[in-house]
Protein backbone atom coordinates (compact mmCIF):
# COMPACT_ATOMS: atom_id res chain seq x y z
CA UNK A 1 0.00 0.00 0.00
CA UNK A 2 1.31 3.67 -1.05
CA UNK A 3 1.88 6.18 1.64
CA UNK A 4 1.93 9.94 1.53
CA UNK A 5 4.29 11.62 3.22
CA UNK A 6 2.55 15.00 4.38
CA UNK A 7 4.92 18.10 4.15
CA UNK A 8 6.45 19.64 7.38
CA UNK A 9 4.63 22.62 8.78
CA UNK A 10 5.51 26.21 9.87
CA UNK A 11 2.42 27.54 11.67
CA UNK A 12 2.86 31.03 12.48
CA UNK A 13 1.59 32.54 16.14
CA UNK A 14 0.66 35.41 14.89
CA UNK A 15 -1.61 34.75 11.97
CA UNK A 16 -2.22 31.15 12.43
CA UNK A 17 -1.03 30.73 8.89
CA UNK A 18 0.44 27.53 7.43
CA UNK A 19 3.63 27.20 5.63
CA UNK A 20 5.01 23.91 4.36
CA UNK A 21 8.54 24.07 4.43
CA UNK A 22 10.59 24.04 1.57
CA UNK A 23 12.06 20.67 -0.01
CA UNK A 24 15.19 22.30 -0.56
CA UNK A 25 17.33 25.48 0.60
CA UNK A 26 18.17 26.88 -2.74
CA UNK A 27 16.84 30.84 -2.74
CA UNK A 28 19.57 32.32 -4.78
CA UNK A 29 17.65 33.44 -7.33
CA UNK A 30 15.05 35.46 -4.73
CA UNK A 31 18.26 36.51 -2.77
CA UNK A 32 20.12 38.27 -5.99
CA UNK A 33 16.80 39.61 -7.16
CA UNK A 34 16.98 41.41 -4.11
CA UNK A 35 20.89 42.59 -3.94
CA UNK A 36 19.89 43.69 -7.65
CA UNK A 37 17.43 46.50 -6.36
CA UNK A 38 20.35 48.13 -4.01
CA UNK A 39 23.09 48.61 -6.38
CA UNK A 40 25.74 50.07 -4.74
CA UNK A 41 24.47 49.48 -0.90
CA UNK A 42 26.42 47.20 1.77
CA UNK A 43 24.63 44.10 2.09
CA UNK A 44 24.48 43.00 6.05
CA UNK A 45 23.37 39.83 6.90
CA UNK A 46 21.31 39.10 10.68
CA UNK A 47 21.86 35.83 11.18
CA UNK A 48 18.66 34.18 13.60
CA UNK A 49 15.24 36.04 13.27
CA UNK A 50 14.27 35.53 17.07
CA UNK A 51 13.42 38.47 19.61
CA UNK A 52 17.10 40.01 18.72
CA UNK A 53 17.60 39.49 15.60
CA UNK A 54 14.52 40.52 13.86
CA UNK A 55 14.30 43.83 15.48
CA UNK A 56 18.07 44.26 14.47
CA UNK A 57 17.78 43.84 11.25
CA UNK A 58 14.77 46.59 11.64
CA UNK A 59 17.34 48.99 13.02
CA UNK A 60 19.65 48.27 10.47
CA UNK A 61 17.17 48.61 7.43
CA UNK A 62 16.50 51.78 9.48
CA UNK A 63 20.42 53.08 10.15
CA UNK A 64 20.82 56.71 10.83
CA UNK A 65 23.91 57.20 8.14
CA UNK A 66 23.82 54.98 5.66
CA UNK A 67 21.57 53.01 3.46
CA UNK A 68 21.47 49.08 3.88
CA UNK A 69 20.39 46.16 1.78
CA UNK A 70 19.17 43.89 5.38
CA UNK A 71 18.98 40.44 4.39
CA UNK A 72 17.89 38.17 7.57
CA UNK A 73 18.71 34.39 7.99
CA UNK A 74 17.15 31.65 9.95
CA UNK A 75 16.46 27.49 9.62
CA UNK A 76 13.45 26.14 7.48
CA UNK A 77 12.00 24.24 10.59
CA UNK A 78 9.06 24.16 11.58
CA UNK A 79 10.21 26.57 14.69
CA UNK A 80 11.40 29.41 12.39
CA UNK A 81 10.53 28.94 8.77
CA UNK A 82 7.08 31.41 9.24
CA UNK A 83 9.09 34.27 10.09
CA UNK A 84 11.28 34.60 7.31
CA UNK A 85 7.74 34.23 5.08
CA UNK A 86 5.92 36.84 7.52
CA UNK A 87 8.66 39.40 6.85
CA UNK A 88 8.60 38.63 3.48
CA UNK A 89 4.56 38.38 2.90
CA UNK A 90 4.52 42.08 4.86
CA UNK A 91 4.02 40.79 8.66
CA UNK A 92 6.28 41.29 11.56
CA UNK A 93 7.16 38.10 13.59
CA UNK A 94 7.01 40.05 16.75
CA UNK A 95 4.33 41.00 18.70
CA UNK A 96 5.35 44.44 20.98
CA UNK A 97 4.07 47.11 22.63
CA UNK A 98 6.53 49.43 21.14
CA UNK A 99 4.87 51.68 18.14
CA UNK A 100 8.61 52.27 16.63
CA UNK A 101 8.31 48.32 15.67
CA UNK A 102 5.57 48.92 13.05
CA UNK A 103 6.80 52.09 12.30
CA UNK A 104 10.03 51.35 11.05
CA UNK A 105 9.18 48.18 9.73
CA UNK A 106 6.57 49.98 7.12
CA UNK A 107 9.96 52.23 6.14
CA UNK A 108 11.61 49.10 5.82
CA UNK A 109 8.67 48.14 3.35
CA UNK A 110 9.00 51.15 1.63
CA UNK A 111 12.35 51.05 0.86
CA UNK A 112 12.22 47.28 0.19
CA UNK A 113 15.45 46.83 1.76
CA UNK A 114 14.47 44.11 4.53
CA UNK A 115 14.20 40.59 3.08
CA UNK A 116 14.23 36.95 4.61
CA UNK A 117 15.74 33.51 3.60
CA UNK A 118 16.91 30.40 4.58
CA UNK A 119 19.85 30.12 1.99
CA UNK A 120 23.41 30.36 3.40
CA UNK A 121 24.21 31.52 -0.16
CA UNK A 122 23.25 34.89 1.56
CA UNK A 123 26.27 35.00 3.20
CA UNK A 124 28.55 34.88 0.38
CA UNK A 125 26.88 38.12 -0.40
CA UNK A 126 27.58 39.50 3.18
CA UNK A 127 30.03 42.93 4.02
CA UNK A 128 28.73 42.64 7.37
CA UNK A 129 27.27 39.37 9.22
CA UNK A 130 25.08 40.05 12.67
CA UNK A 131 25.07 36.88 14.44
CA UNK A 132 22.27 36.98 16.40
CA UNK A 133 21.40 33.39 17.42
CA UNK A 134 20.48 30.60 19.81
CA UNK A 135 23.16 29.39 22.51
CA UNK A 136 21.47 27.25 24.82
CA UNK A 137 22.26 25.75 28.32
CA UNK A 138 20.12 22.64 28.87
CA UNK A 139 19.75 21.89 32.61
CA UNK A 140 18.87 18.61 34.14
CA UNK A 141 18.55 19.46 37.38
CA UNK A 142 14.16 19.41 38.80
CA UNK A 143 12.85 21.56 41.13
CA UNK A 144 13.66 18.95 44.10
CA UNK A 145 17.73 19.26 43.42
CA UNK A 146 20.13 21.16 45.78
CA UNK A 147 22.48 21.59 42.95
CA UNK A 148 22.30 22.92 39.29
CA UNK A 149 23.38 20.43 36.85
CA UNK A 150 23.78 21.71 33.39
CA UNK A 151 24.94 21.21 29.90
CA UNK A 152 26.44 23.74 27.46
CA UNK A 153 25.99 22.67 24.04
CA UNK A 154 27.88 24.88 21.57
CA UNK A 155 27.59 22.09 18.48
CA UNK A 156 24.51 24.17 16.63
CA UNK A 157 26.40 27.58 17.38
CA UNK A 158 29.27 25.95 15.87
CA UNK A 159 26.99 24.68 12.78
CA UNK A 160 26.33 28.77 12.30
CA UNK A 161 29.80 29.48 12.83
CA UNK A 162 30.60 27.05 9.64
CA UNK A 163 27.86 27.76 7.78
CA UNK A 164 29.35 31.62 7.54
CA UNK A 165 32.73 30.17 6.80
CA UNK A 166 31.76 28.05 4.05
CA UNK A 167 30.49 30.86 2.14
CA UNK A 168 31.15 33.87 3.64
CA UNK A 169 33.86 36.75 1.50
CA UNK A 170 37.35 36.52 3.08
CA UNK A 171 37.20 40.16 4.09
CA UNK A 172 33.88 40.30 5.65
CA UNK A 173 32.94 41.40 9.70
CA UNK A 174 31.41 39.21 11.68
CA UNK A 175 29.90 40.51 14.57
CA UNK A 176 28.75 38.44 17.27
CA UNK A 177 26.09 39.42 19.32
CA UNK A 178 24.90 36.46 21.11
CA UNK A 179 25.56 36.45 25.02
CA UNK A 180 28.67 33.35 24.43
CA UNK A 181 30.75 32.21 27.10
CA UNK A 182 34.35 33.99 27.82
CA UNK A 183 36.49 33.26 25.43
CA UNK A 184 34.27 32.66 22.34
CA UNK A 185 34.96 35.00 19.87
CA UNK A 186 39.04 34.13 20.15
CA UNK A 187 38.86 30.65 20.64
CA UNK A 188 36.04 29.34 18.66
CA UNK A 189 34.27 31.84 16.30
CA UNK A 190 37.71 33.13 14.71
CA UNK A 191 39.36 29.91 14.31
CA UNK A 192 36.62 28.20 12.54
CA UNK A 193 36.02 30.76 10.00
CA UNK A 194 39.66 30.83 9.40
CA UNK A 195 39.34 27.33 8.80
CA UNK A 196 36.50 27.14 6.47
CA UNK A 197 38.28 30.28 4.41
CA UNK A 198 41.40 28.31 4.51
CA UNK A 199 39.97 25.21 3.19
CA UNK A 200 38.28 27.11 0.17
CA UNK A 201 41.94 28.69 -0.74
CA UNK A 202 40.89 31.66 0.74
CA UNK A 203 42.95 34.21 2.23
CA UNK A 204 42.64 34.87 6.34
CA UNK A 205 44.24 38.36 6.86
CA UNK A 206 41.46 40.55 5.75
CA UNK A 207 38.79 38.96 8.29
CA UNK A 208 37.33 40.93 10.70
CA UNK A 209 35.76 39.22 14.28
CA UNK A 210 34.21 40.94 16.87
CA UNK A 211 31.65 40.97 19.66
CA UNK A 212 29.29 43.36 20.45
CA UNK A 213 26.97 42.19 23.21
CA UNK A 214 23.05 43.63 22.97
CA UNK A 215 20.84 44.81 25.59
CA UNK A 216 17.22 44.45 23.87
CA UNK A 217 14.63 45.07 26.29
CA UNK A 218 11.57 43.44 24.75
CA UNK A 219 8.22 45.94 25.15
CA UNK A 220 7.68 49.21 24.98
CA UNK A 221 11.05 50.49 24.26
CA UNK A 222 12.19 47.64 21.81
CA UNK A 223 13.50 49.43 19.28
CA UNK A 224 15.35 52.26 21.74
CA UNK A 225 16.79 49.39 23.82
CA UNK A 226 19.04 48.78 20.36
CA UNK A 227 19.29 51.95 18.72
CA UNK A 228 19.30 54.56 21.71
CA UNK A 229 21.24 52.69 24.42
CA UNK A 230 24.79 52.18 25.40
CA UNK A 231 26.97 49.72 23.30
CA UNK A 232 30.21 47.58 24.50
CA UNK A 233 32.48 46.19 22.49
CA UNK A 234 35.67 44.70 21.15
CA UNK A 235 37.23 43.28 18.07
CA UNK A 236 39.77 40.03 18.00
CA UNK A 237 42.26 42.61 16.61
CA UNK A 238 43.00 46.04 15.69
CA UNK A 239 41.29 46.33 12.40
CA UNK A 240 38.52 43.94 13.37
CA UNK A 241 37.42 46.92 16.35
CA UNK A 242 37.97 49.84 13.59
CA UNK A 243 35.56 48.31 11.46
CA UNK A 244 32.95 47.47 14.32
CA UNK A 245 33.36 50.93 15.44
CA UNK A 246 32.67 52.18 12.29
CA UNK A 247 29.44 50.15 11.32
CA UNK A 248 27.95 50.51 15.16
CA UNK A 249 28.33 54.39 14.53
CA UNK A 250 26.08 54.35 11.59
CA UNK A 251 23.00 52.64 13.73
CA UNK A 252 23.29 53.67 16.87
CA UNK A 253 22.88 57.58 17.96
CA UNK A 254 26.50 57.49 19.67
CA UNK A 255 26.33 61.16 19.95
CA UNK A 256 23.95 60.42 22.67
CA UNK A 257 24.85 57.13 23.78
CA UNK A 258 28.77 57.07 23.51
CA UNK A 259 30.43 53.27 22.17
CA UNK A 260 32.72 51.55 25.28
CA UNK A 261 35.63 49.97 24.08
CA UNK A 262 37.11 47.44 25.74
CA UNK A 263 40.66 45.60 25.21
CA UNK A 264 39.75 42.42 24.15
CA UNK A 265 36.35 40.18 23.01
CA UNK A 266 36.87 38.27 26.56
CA UNK A 267 36.15 41.51 28.31
CA UNK A 268 33.02 42.32 26.44
CA UNK A 269 31.68 38.87 26.71
CA UNK A 270 32.64 38.66 30.09
CA UNK A 271 30.52 42.17 30.89
CA UNK A 272 27.36 40.80 29.42
CA UNK A 273 27.36 37.36 31.41
CA UNK A 274 28.50 39.27 34.87
CA UNK A 275 25.53 42.00 34.51
CA UNK A 276 23.09 39.30 34.12
CA UNK A 277 24.96 37.62 36.54
CA UNK A 278 24.53 40.79 38.84
CA UNK A 279 21.08 41.02 38.22
CA UNK A 280 19.74 36.73 38.44
CA UNK A 281 22.13 37.20 42.27
CA UNK A 282 19.74 40.21 43.62
CA UNK A 283 16.42 38.43 42.55
CA UNK A 284 17.80 35.59 44.12
CA UNK A 285 18.93 37.35 46.61
CA UNK A 286 15.07 38.51 47.52
CA UNK A 287 13.74 35.19 48.02
CA UNK A 288 14.78 34.05 51.22
CA UNK A 289 13.63 37.40 52.58
CA UNK A 290 10.44 37.17 51.33
CA UNK A 291 9.54 34.03 53.08
CA UNK A 292 10.95 35.81 56.23
CA UNK A 293 8.53 38.90 55.63
CA UNK A 294 5.63 36.10 55.68
CA UNK A 295 6.85 34.40 58.33
CA UNK A 296 7.44 37.91 60.57
CA UNK A 297 3.70 39.16 59.12
CA UNK A 298 5.80 41.73 57.14
CA UNK A 299 5.17 43.62 54.03
CA UNK A 300 8.16 43.11 51.97
CA UNK A 301 7.28 45.76 49.54
CA UNK A 302 7.01 48.63 51.81
CA UNK A 303 10.33 47.51 53.34
CA UNK A 304 11.72 47.70 49.33
CA UNK A 305 10.50 50.82 48.65
CA UNK A 306 11.73 52.70 52.22
CA UNK A 307 15.50 51.28 51.53
CA UNK A 308 14.73 52.09 47.57
CA UNK A 309 14.75 55.74 49.19
CA UNK A 310 18.69 55.17 49.66
CA UNK A 311 20.30 56.15 46.21
CA UNK A 312 22.81 53.45 46.59
CA UNK A 313 20.62 50.70 47.18
CA UNK A 314 17.88 51.73 44.27
CA UNK A 315 17.94 48.35 42.75
CA UNK A 316 17.47 46.38 45.10
CA UNK A 317 14.77 43.91 43.36
CA UNK A 318 11.48 43.03 44.60
CA UNK A 319 9.51 39.42 45.15
CA UNK A 320 8.01 37.59 42.45
CA UNK A 321 7.07 34.22 40.79
CA UNK A 322 10.59 33.83 39.25
CA UNK A 323 12.88 34.63 36.64
CA UNK A 324 12.44 34.12 33.00
CA UNK A 325 13.66 35.39 29.82
CA UNK A 326 16.61 34.26 27.70
CA UNK A 327 19.35 36.04 29.38
CA UNK A 328 18.84 35.50 33.28
CA UNK A 329 18.17 32.40 33.28
CA UNK A 330 21.45 30.66 31.87
CA UNK A 331 24.39 33.19 31.75
CA UNK A 332 25.66 32.68 34.83
CA UNK A 333 25.96 29.44 34.00
CA UNK A 334 27.30 30.50 30.69
CA UNK A 335 30.12 32.07 32.65
CA UNK A 336 30.96 28.79 34.95
CA UNK A 337 31.26 26.95 31.62
CA UNK A 338 34.08 28.87 30.54
CA UNK A 339 35.99 29.84 33.04
CA UNK A 340 36.07 25.63 33.11
CA UNK A 341 35.99 24.95 30.14
CA UNK A 342 37.63 27.72 27.97
CA UNK A 343 40.10 28.79 30.34
CA UNK A 344 41.14 25.43 32.14
CA UNK A 345 39.80 26.31 35.88
CA UNK A 346 39.11 23.36 38.50
CA UNK A 347 36.62 25.78 40.24
CA UNK A 348 33.52 27.07 39.14
CA UNK A 349 31.59 30.35 39.94
CA UNK A 350 30.02 28.73 42.56
CA UNK A 351 27.72 31.66 43.94
CA UNK A 352 26.63 32.75 40.37
CA UNK A 353 25.34 29.14 39.57
CA UNK A 354 23.72 28.84 43.07
CA UNK A 355 21.70 32.24 41.99
CA UNK A 356 20.47 30.39 38.86
CA UNK A 357 19.26 27.60 40.79
CA UNK A 358 17.41 29.78 43.57
CA UNK A 359 15.95 31.25 40.59
CA UNK A 360 15.03 27.94 38.84
CA UNK A 361 12.75 26.92 41.65
CA UNK A 362 10.71 30.17 42.74
CA UNK A 363 7.64 29.11 40.51
CA UNK A 364 7.71 25.63 43.03
CA UNK A 365 8.17 27.83 46.15
CA UNK A 366 4.95 30.20 44.66
CA UNK A 367 3.33 27.00 44.04
CA UNK A 368 4.00 25.67 47.68
CA UNK A 369 2.75 29.12 49.02
CA UNK A 370 -0.59 28.42 47.28
CA UNK A 371 -0.85 25.14 48.86
CA UNK A 372 -0.02 26.63 52.63
CA UNK A 373 -2.16 28.95 52.44
CA UNK A 374 -5.07 26.16 50.22
CA UNK A 375 -5.76 23.14 52.05
CA UNK A 376 -8.30 21.08 49.83
CA UNK A 377 -7.00 19.36 46.62
CA UNK A 378 -6.52 21.60 43.56
CA UNK A 379 -8.20 18.44 41.34
CA UNK A 380 -11.06 20.17 38.84
CA UNK A 381 -10.46 23.50 40.29
CA UNK A 382 -10.61 26.07 37.71
CA UNK A 383 -7.75 28.41 37.61
CA UNK A 384 -7.33 31.78 35.62
CA UNK A 385 -3.71 32.67 35.59
CA UNK A 386 -3.37 36.51 34.52
CA UNK A 387 -0.19 36.43 32.29
CA UNK A 388 1.91 34.17 30.87
CA UNK A 389 5.22 35.96 29.85
CA UNK A 390 7.95 36.21 31.20
CA UNK A 391 7.85 39.67 31.68
CA UNK A 392 5.84 43.06 32.65
CA UNK A 393 4.64 44.48 29.10
CA UNK A 394 6.17 42.17 26.56
CA UNK A 395 5.41 38.95 24.88
CA UNK A 396 8.04 36.86 25.35
CA UNK A 397 7.55 33.70 26.80
CA UNK A 398 10.95 32.00 26.43
CA UNK A 399 12.42 30.50 30.22
CA UNK A 400 8.98 32.27 31.33
CA UNK A 401 8.74 31.30 35.05
CA UNK A 402 4.98 30.99 34.61
CA UNK A 403 5.47 27.78 32.72
CA UNK A 404 6.84 25.52 36.10
CA UNK A 405 3.71 27.30 38.18
CA UNK A 406 1.57 26.08 35.35
CA UNK A 407 3.23 22.66 35.30
CA UNK A 408 2.38 22.36 38.93
CA UNK A 409 -1.27 23.10 38.50
CA UNK A 410 -1.33 20.81 35.71
CA UNK A 411 0.32 17.99 37.36
CA UNK A 412 -3.01 18.42 40.12
CA UNK A 413 -5.08 18.27 37.53
CA UNK A 414 -6.48 21.69 37.59
CA UNK A 415 -8.34 23.01 34.98
CA UNK A 416 -6.55 26.13 33.65
CA UNK A 417 -7.24 29.04 31.76
CA UNK A 418 -4.82 31.86 30.27
CA UNK A 419 -5.14 35.29 29.20
CA UNK A 420 -2.13 37.63 28.09
CA UNK A 421 -2.52 40.68 26.73
CA UNK A 422 0.40 40.54 24.67
CA UNK A 423 0.66 37.10 23.70
CA UNK A 424 -1.52 34.81 21.41
CA UNK A 425 0.29 31.23 21.45
CA UNK A 426 2.20 29.87 23.80
CA UNK A 427 4.94 27.71 21.89
CA UNK A 428 6.95 26.51 24.77
CA UNK A 429 3.51 24.83 25.72
CA UNK A 430 1.83 24.46 22.36
CA UNK A 431 -2.05 26.24 23.84
CA UNK A 432 -3.10 29.31 22.41
CA UNK A 433 -3.84 32.16 24.84
CA UNK A 434 -7.19 34.14 25.24
CA UNK A 435 -6.40 37.97 25.04
CA UNK A 436 -10.08 38.84 25.51
CA UNK A 437 -9.97 39.08 29.60
CA UNK A 438 -13.49 40.40 29.53
CA UNK A 439 -15.16 37.27 27.81
CA UNK A 440 -12.91 34.84 30.47
CA UNK A 441 -14.35 36.95 33.32
CA UNK A 442 -17.95 35.41 32.17
CA UNK A 443 -16.61 32.41 33.84
CA UNK A 444 -16.41 31.77 37.49
CA UNK A 445 -13.05 30.60 39.32
CA UNK A 446 -11.88 28.90 42.18
CA UNK A 447 -8.59 30.71 41.92
CA UNK A 448 -7.66 33.67 40.06
CA UNK A 449 -3.89 34.21 39.94
CA UNK A 450 -1.72 37.14 38.79
CA UNK A 451 1.16 35.71 37.27
CA UNK A 452 2.92 38.66 35.47
CA UNK A 453 2.75 42.26 36.13
CA UNK A 454 1.45 43.12 32.67
CA UNK A 455 0.29 47.21 33.01
CA UNK A 456 -3.76 45.70 31.89
CA UNK A 457 -3.83 44.79 35.90
CA UNK A 458 -2.37 47.38 38.04
CA UNK A 459 -5.04 50.26 38.97
CA UNK A 460 -7.47 48.42 37.24
CA UNK A 461 -10.61 49.77 38.50
CA UNK A 462 -12.76 47.93 35.84
CA UNK A 463 -11.09 45.06 36.82
CA UNK A 464 -11.60 45.28 40.48
CA UNK A 465 -14.92 45.95 39.52
CA UNK A 466 -15.18 42.55 37.82
CA UNK A 467 -13.64 40.92 40.12
CA UNK A 468 -15.83 42.27 43.25
CA UNK A 469 -19.10 40.85 40.68
CA UNK A 470 -17.70 37.08 41.32
CA UNK A 471 -18.49 34.34 43.49
CA UNK A 472 -16.12 34.57 46.18
CA UNK A 473 -12.47 32.76 44.90
CA UNK A 474 -9.12 32.60 46.29
CA UNK A 475 -7.41 35.73 44.47
CA UNK A 476 -3.43 35.05 44.24
CA UNK A 477 -0.87 38.03 43.38
CA UNK A 478 2.66 36.49 43.18
CA UNK A 479 4.13 39.71 41.60
CA UNK A 480 3.06 42.67 43.82
CA UNK A 481 0.20 44.19 41.27
CA UNK A 482 -2.13 45.23 43.55
CA UNK A 483 -2.79 47.91 46.09
CA UNK A 484 -3.09 48.24 49.57
CA UNK A 485 -6.37 49.52 48.94
CA UNK A 486 -7.38 47.22 46.23
CA UNK A 487 -6.55 44.10 48.49
CA UNK A 488 -8.85 45.32 51.11
CA UNK A 489 -11.64 45.92 48.39
CA UNK A 490 -11.27 42.62 47.24
CA UNK A 491 -10.45 40.85 50.90
CA UNK A 492 -14.21 41.93 51.58
CA UNK A 493 -15.27 39.25 49.16
CA UNK A 494 -12.64 36.81 48.39
CA UNK A 495 -9.39 35.19 49.70
CA UNK A 496 -6.58 37.63 48.97
CA UNK A 497 -3.00 36.37 49.22
CA UNK A 498 0.47 38.47 48.09
CA UNK A 499 3.94 37.10 48.03
CA UNK A 500 6.01 38.57 50.58
CA UNK A 501 3.15 39.98 52.20
CA UNK A 502 3.21 38.34 55.76
CA UNK A 503 0.14 40.58 56.73
CA UNK A 504 -2.75 39.30 54.92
Amino acid sequence: METTTLPVISRSPITNKEYPLPVNADDKKGIDSFIALHPGKKVVIVQGLGFVGSVMGLVVANALTEEYAVIGIDLPSASSFWKICSINEGVFPVLASDPKISQYYQRALQKKNYYATYDNYAFSQADVIIVDINLDVKKQSSFNDDVEDYHVDLAPFKKAINSIGQNCKPDVLVLVETTVPPGTSQKIVKPLLEENLQQRGLPVAELKVGHSYERVMPGPKYIDSIQNFYRVFAGTDDKSSDAIEKFLRTVIRTDEYPLTKLGNTNATEMAKVLENSFRAMNIAFMVEWSRFAEEAGVDIYEVVNAIRMRPTHKNIMLPGLGVGGYCLTKDPLLASWAKMNLFGSEGRLHESERGVHINDKMPLYAFEYLQSQYKDPLQGKKVLLLGVSYLNDVGDTRYTPVEGFYDCLETERAEIALHDPHVLYWEEKDVWVNRDLQELLQTDYDFIIITTGHKEYRNNAELIARLLQKPAAFIYDTIGVLTNEEIKALAAKHTVKVIGRGDL
